[in-house]
């Protein structure tokens, strides 16, 4: 063979394994991708992503990129991509109830939902989701429609709601949740299939099936495990008042906090306890947080050396009485006796200082520079203060 046609040949063949290792995306936009799926007659597979994603990155550079995803995905699909933050990236957020990144949504031709899923996968994983979008059997319109046929089966309610839950917010699953559990009458409510749907569906604290599974946490435990009934506890009260402690809403917090309370669990109130702290340096109410810390610190995070330590730092720069510090004060010695650190014997330090006990603050000082300069590492803190105690000398 001629040197030179053998070199192009190589060059070519080259090229076309660059080719297959790459998804082309489509950004041209969804009415735009969609005239394009009509004429070419194949379905679309649409990623939402969001740049300071890492998991999004990670897919783009690593998954993407491997010739088992990118030559099904070219092979079966026109593929596009879109900005959950620029462009049309709202309308799919509202329209399709985005919450989670990367979301990938399968269309048909005309534009109809077959499958959604969000998360980080491996190569094979993804190819197996993206040949299940092809299956008319475990496309999201089959499984509905099943679904509403036989509003009472709590097996299609189930294989429904799996689906949905690859990819939906579970707030979006309520409904039809509860659509199933209408038709159930309380005494049929522990049945594993049931937990499971009760599990997947049910958001409301109020509601009748989650009440009823407080009621009978035992039975629950015996379809299921103490450890999933206790998980879907805890995620109920989350979902419950973590909106509100995010949008600072502390009126309907403490009218959320105050039916939550009624569960009665040590967990739950430990839960709450987080919330308290959250919700109180949010809205800088450092009287609500030094109430909810005074009460509960050691009830709760006793053995926690990185949550003591955040309290006593709080305390450190919000909060001023003489009382509250000596809390402080325990409250590190606390998390230096579970774990020694730099860090710690600073806090300790500026805490003694603050209290205006400058000798307990100089010790805590010294012991900390001496353990970093044994290390060689940096000592400006301790320097500071010492320089700050020598100079009120």
């Amino acid at each position: 063979m001629n040197l030179k046609l053998f070199i192009l040949l190589c060059g070519l063949f080259s090229l076309n394994l660059t080719a297959q290792g790459k998804i082309d995306f489509d950004g041209s936009g969804f009415n735009s991708v969609m005239q394009r799926a009509k004429k070419e007659h194949k379905p679309v597979f649409y990623m939402l992503y969001a740049t300071w994603c890492a998991h999004c990155n990670k897919m783009k550079q690593e998954v993407f990129t491997d010739t088992l995803v990118s030559n099904f995905i070219n092979k079966n699909y026109i593929s596009a991509w879109q900005d959950i933050e620029k462009g049309e990236g709202e309308m799919f957020k509202k329209k399709f109830g985005i919450k989670f990144f990367p979301t990938f949504i399968f269309f048909d031709e005309n534009g109809r939902e077959l499958y959604n899923i969000s998360g980080e996968f491996k190569p094979a994983e993804f190819v197996t989701e993206a040949k299940n979008a092809l299956i008319p059997e475990k496309q999201l319109p089959y499984l509905e429609a099943q679904f509403n046929a036989d509003v009472s089966n709590a097996d299609k309610c189930l294989a429904y709601l799996s689906a949905l839950n690859k990819g939906r917010d579970r707030q979006l699953l309520s409904p039809i949740a509860a659509k199933y559990l209408a038709t159930q009458k309380d005494e049929q409510l522990v049945s594993a299939n049931n937990w499971k749907i009760i599990a997947n569906g049910v958001t409301d604290i109020q509601s009748r099936e989650f009440q009823y599974v407080l009621g009978h946490i035992k039975e629950f435990e015996g379809v299921s495990s103490a450890k999933r009934v206790q998980r879907k506890i805890e995620n109920t009260v989350n979902e419950f008042l973590s909106p509100a402690v995010e949008l600072s809403d502390t009126l309907t917090y403490h009218k959320r906090r105050a039916i939550a309370q009624t569960i009665n669990m040590r967990r739950v109130d430990s839960l709450l306890f987080g919330f308290d702290t959250q919700l109180a340096v949010k809205v800088n109410n450092w009287k609500n947080y030094r109430k909810a810390t005074a009460a509960n610190t050691e009830k709760f995070v006793w053995n926690d050396a990185k949550m003591l330590l955040e309290i006593a730092g709080n305390y450190q720069k919000n909060i001023v009485e003489s009382a509250a510090i000596l809390d402080a004060i325990k409250w590190t010695q606390r998390a230096i006796a579970l774990n020694e650190t730099y860090d710690a014997e600073i806090l300790l330090a500026r805490l003694y200082l603050k209290n205006k006990n400058k000798k307990m603050a100089q010790q805590w000082a010294e012991k900390a520079k001496a353990k970093n300069a044994s290390f060689g590492w940096k000592t400006a803190e301790a320097d500071e203060i010492l320089s700050q105690i020598s100079t009120k000398n």
